[in-house]
């Protein structure tokens, strides 16, 4: 797929090349790997870390990487995508979602030391907020943090935490108010992982093989004051700050997998033969072809809009919060067909473990439900707009 120029600069494709570069040498090679062992290398994180993967977004004083945007997230997430490995670019990255809030929010002392090692891949960074009684909706979580002295104690569970079990430092929703309703009374404190009282518990998937995710249980946590993010009680926009960026992210990942497929499906119907020539030379796969380019293009042209909105200020409102939401339902639904038509092209191959159209298929459902359900962003898209 061609990218508008108008959009980009030298820099953003130099630091394109230089995630290219990183995947061929450093992902690609393993990734079958790791998939059947469902983990990689915790070394990964400062090899990540050395080409600024780990930087975008992120103030550089910290370690993170200076003019960056969400075209840089966007040229990333499409070249991580190659490895057709969801639960990698998800754990590797989960940081990317961990930790804006104490990019934002924590004391500047936190940032100098948690936020520092995080950059620089010698921790990792999770973001704990979903409940098992709550899914998608935030405003109904129960996980208790009481004020008792310098500390709160915490206790309650999360669940499907991405990077749970290996996470150094957990982003973590609580309700410090117990009386308050709805979105009300909750507030976001950074915990060590390794504090006494938290218990974890690997969980298998669908897809996301290489991720690991977890589901964590706090029993009486204590936790220093200082690390709460944010004013207390308003933990909310802390978390509603958080979703554009997340949401931006998944959309721009489904984009590149979705690519991913089309490739692959592409260069074997160039390359396999049925009936005496190549499936290419079929006009039925030439047309499914075209339709997954067209969603492609259609898709493409929305992210880079939306990339550019979100780096004007005078942009920012309603309209973008909706605009985000339709985005990522559309890239994902991208997604899903360009991964269903890839692997009925591969045919029986398609079904093999080990190309990238089957893992990328058994991963939809995790974008098209993760950072918000399609339902969910369209009930919020519709509130933004006003019906």
């Amino acid at each position: 797929m061609k990218h508008n120029p108008i959009y980009y600069t030298d820099q953003h494709f130099a630091f394109a090349d230089s995630v290219r570069k990183f995947v061929q040498k450093e992902l690609m090679p393993h990734i079958n790997e790791w998939e059947e062992a469902e983990t990689f290398p915790k070394e990964l994180y400062q090899k990540a870390a050395e080409i600024g993967l780990l930087g975008i977004g992120f103030d550089e004083r910290y370690g993170g990487i200076p003019e960056t945007d969400a075209f840089h997230v966007l040229l990333s997430s499409i070249e991580l995508a190659k490895t057709g490995s969801g639960g990698l670019c998800a754990s590797l990255l989960s940081h990317s979602i961990g930790a804006p809030p104490i990019n934002h929010f924590a004391s500047d002392e936190i940032k100098e030391t948690v936020l520092t090692q995080i950059l620089a891949g010698e921790k990792i960074s999770a973001l704990a907020i979903t409940e098992p009684s709550g899914g998608s909706d935030v405003a109904a979580l129960k996980t208790k943090a009481l004020r008792d002295g310098d500390d709160y104690i915490v206790s309650g569970e999360k669940t499907f935490i991405t990077s749970g079990i290996r996470a150094d430092y957990y982003t973590v929703a609580v309700r410090t108010d117990v009386d308050a309703k709805g979105p009300n009374g909750i507030s976001m404190l950074l915990i060590d992982a390794h504090s006494k009282g938290i218990s974890k518990s690997k969980l298998d998937k669908m897809g996301w093989w290489a991720s690991d995710t977890a589901h964590l249980h706090f029993d009486q946590v204590r936790v220093p004051a200082h690390h709460l993010l944010g004013a207390e009680n308003m933990g909310f926009l802390v978390i509603m700050n958080n979703f554009n960026m997340e949401r931006f992210f998944l959309a721009a990942s489904s984009f590149g997998f979705a690519l991913t497929c089309y490739e692959e499906a592409l260069e074997w119907a160039r390359e396999r033969k049925t009936f005496g020539k190549r499936l290419l030379d079929h006009q039925v796969v030439r047309h499914k072809l075209v339709d997954m380019a067209t969603r492609l293009t259609t898709t493409l042209a929305l992210l880079e809009d939306t990339a550019y909105r979100l780096g004007k200020p005078e942009m920012q409102g309603n309209e973008l919060i909706a605009q985000i939401c339709m985005l990522k339902n559309v890239a994902t639904q991208t997604m899903q067909f360009c991964a269903d038509a890839a692997v009925q092209t591969l045919g029986g191959m398609g079904f093999m473990r080990g190309t990238k159209s089957e893992r990328i298929y058994r991963d939809v459902k995790v974008n098209m439900i993760g950072g918000g359900a399609e339902e969910i962003m369209k009930d919020l898209a519709s509130r933004q707009l006003g019906y």
